[in-house]
């Protein structure tokens, strides 16, 4: 059956992207989150909003440019009037219900208006000291054109009164904001009255502008921001050294073309058509904002702030006593049985041990590790670095293209090779997506393989923040399969297909349509017929219709997407069988599940854990993993922790509409991501 005769519209990725960001801003609304967690997810929105316009905004852009796309102009226009309506709410969230409540809490943000004597001397003494010895004023002429503004970067645009000192009556100019300033600065406590007082970056530039000019009077100003494609664009054909060509490419990203403006909403017309003339934008890309153009930076406010009530209670992942006994070798645990991990609800700790253990073991002889996200610091990455050192096999297949972490990724490549690691970088054309890791040890005259598989990156910090799930084994068949995974990673060569690893691009989409086609049968036949997918997006076409053939068919499909989802739910006759919640909580929902039952026998079910969301670039163009969890404990386990409790979500879970809208189920009551924290603390 094909998409066609179901005669299914699917949704607008784009569109879905931006719903998401509309739930994760409703967080900033609900009054029984922390007023300071309130502010934060305001700041997450425009993070991922900053995404949106560098990555999917910019390609949308392209593909309206090219005859053959079914990318229109009407399709821009209606992407970009959503983008600004949700950042004018966005706006009107902060201004009219976050900085009424912080300044109940005595915490409050001093425009220049608002403070007394004493506090603008101090302002004025800090600019001085610390911010008017990095302004480099620019007056433009034709000797000093308009000049290279970053992604991303702050600066000031003014409008000056009479002549410059040469007579010449160039009267605009623009005014850099180095990053290397801090965006808040918390006053002295003396100078608070007795509440936790800051000025903005932007207003301590703004109350001294005209000193930047002497002798002018500044007529008009705004501070503005560009957003530019950051795509890194790289012919890994066309190169010899993928390494070296992204490090120059990163040097040029943050020049890309301009595909957003932001102003102040008290920007003058004049200023902002010169703006969008000199970075080539239609008016349409003119953002005008209430408030700084950058919210995101309103986190230092966070983390300046001394108040642990209004945040969040402090979240402890447990250590889990029950499968890995700390007293116990992680290997001697594993080779009883396999472990699943749960993060943030239990700790990321072990994986970490068990790398340790590794490392110190001198029974080891290898180590293979894949790279995605491990951040600009990693207690794993020195781990690996130590194995080098220790003249153990270190291999680390490290994905350079890993977006907005390509430099950090950049050097720990480097800083592997410097002590005698392995380094590979994937596969041409492929990202490396998969989450690996594979130790090879000796035991007595033979060697025995363990391995970690896992749904998120090897990274502490996002274990502490993103539910993930963790696979630690040492069984024969998967370990096998890991180490030809790393073997194909390396020689490029031909393999055997996995035993019971699903390997992506070769067959995992295939696997997940075989069993989307194997319930859709038993649904036919009047067999159970059940699915339930946990995923962070939906959009591959093929999976859709293969969901939409079920569910047609009569199956029942839960599906758990935390982002974009292109697939319309609750269409009669088609997809009425289909309901898709997501979930938006104190923590990033981020495992990948797939649950099928086509019968009534525990033979009649499969249960996956994957690295891969269902997007088409994830089946075709990234290397990535599924497997199987057999042991029937396990996968009882997976499903009670990682998939019911979210079916039966009323606080912070929403249901799609048909027509691509998001509303709350439920009034409160049941949180599956507070009931697992509790669940876990009690065990």
């Amino acid at each position: 059956m094909t998409l066609n005769t179901l005669a299914v519209t699917l949704l607008s990725r784009e569109q879905a992207i931006l719903e998401f960001n509309r739930r994760v801003l409703a967080q900033a609304q609900r009054p029984d989150v922390p007023l300071l967690e309130r502010l934060r997810y305001v700041c997450i929105v425009s993070s991922n909003l900053d995404e949106f316009f560098e990555v999917r905004f910019a390609d949308m852009l392209d593909a309206a440019r090219d005859p053959q796309s079914s990318i229109s102009n009407r399709d821009i226009e209606r992407v970009g009037r959503a983008a600004h309506s949700l950042i004018d709410e966005q706006y009107a969230i902060f201004n009219e219900h976050l900085a009424p409540k912080m300044l109940a809490e005595k915490i409050v943000i001093l425009n220049h208006a608002d403070r007394n004597e004493a506090q603008r001397q101090w302002v004025a003494k800090f600019f001085e000291r610390e911010v008017r010895p990095l302004l480099v004023p620019v007056g433009l002429d034709p000797a000093h054109p308009f000049p290279q503004v970053a992604n991303k970067s702050l600066h000031f645009i003014a409008r000056l009164s009479g002549k410059d000192a040469f007579g010449r009556d160039n009267r605009i100019a623009i005014v850099k904001v180095p990053r290397v300033l801090p965006r808040v600065i918390k006053l002295p406590a003396m100078l608070s009255e007795g509440q936790q007082a800051f000025v903005l970056l932007t207003s301590v530039v703004r109350a001294h502008l005209e000193e930047l000019f002497s002798g002018r009077k500044v007529e008009a100003f705004s501070q503005f921001r560009v957003t530019r494609d950051s795509e890194l664009e790289v012919d890994e054909e066309e190169i010899a050294n993928l390494r070296h060509a992204l490090r120059s490419g990163l040097t040029t990203r943050n020049y890309g073309r301009a595909v957003r403006l932001e102003v102040t909403n008290s920007c003058p017309a004049e200023l902002a058509d010169f703006l969008l003339e000199q970075f080539e934008l239609p008016a349409a890309a003119l953002y005008r904002v209430n408030g700084p153009v950058n919210l995101v930076r309103l986190n230092e406010l966070i983390d300046q702030t001394d108040a642990p009530e209004l945040r969040f209670v402090p979240h402890e992942p447990v250590w889990p006593e029950a499968s890995l006994p700390r007293q116990k070798s992680i290997f001697e645990c594993i080779r009883k049985g396999d472990v699943l991990l749960h993060h943030p609800f239990e700790s990321f700790d072990p994986v970490v041990q068990f790398l340790r253990e590794a490392v110190e073991d001198p029974a080891v002889m290898a180590i293979k590790l894949t790279i995605y996200r491990t951040g600009s610091k990693s207690v794993l990455m020195d781990l690996l670095i130590e194995a080098a050192r220790r003249g153990k096999e270190v291999m680390a297949v490290v994905e350079l293209k890993a977006r907005f972490d390509e430099e950090a990724n950049i050097n720990w490549a480097e800083r592997l090779e410097a002590v005698g690691a392995q380094v590979v970088y994937g596969i041409v054309g492929f990202k490396t997506h998969g989450k690996l890791m594979l130790i090879t040890r000796r035991e007595g005259n033979r060697f025995k393989r363990y391995a970690h598989l896992s749904t998120g990156n090897y990274n502490p910090k996002t274990a502490l923040l993103y539910t993930d799930l963790g696979y630690l084994t040492a069984d024969p068949d998967l370990t096998a399969d890991a180490d030809s995974v790393f073997r194909q990673l390396a020689s490029l060569g031909k393999i055997k297909m996995p035993r019971r690893l699903l390997l992506a691009p070769f067959n995992l989409h295939s696997s997940m349509l075989e069993h989307l086609a194997r319930v859709e049968q038993a649904a036919r036949d009047g067999r159970p017929a059940r699915i339930v997918i946990k995923i962070n997006a939906l959009t591959d076409t093929e999976l859709i219709n293969g969901l939409l053939s079920a569910a047609k068919a009569g199956a029942k499909i839960d599906l758990i997407v935390r982002g974009a989802c292109m697939l319309p739910p609750g269409l009669p006759g088609v997809s009425d069988n289909i309901v898709v919640r997501s979930v938006v909580g104190r923590f990033l929902e981020h495992t990948r599940i797939a649950y099928f039952r086509w019968g009534r026998t525990e033979a009649d079910e499969a249960l996956f854990l994957s690295s891969a969301d269902w997007m088409s670039r994830n089946m075709f163009r990234r290397i990535e993993i599924a497997w199987p969890v057999q042991d029937a404990k396990l996968r009882q386990r997976v499903i009670d922790e990682a998939l019911q409790p979210y079916l039966h979500d009323t606080l912070d879970a929403w249901q799609l509409g048909p027509d691509g809208r998001s509303s709350r189920v439920g009034n409160g009551g049941i949180s599956a991501q507070q009931a697992l924290v509790q669940r876990f603390l009690e065990n």
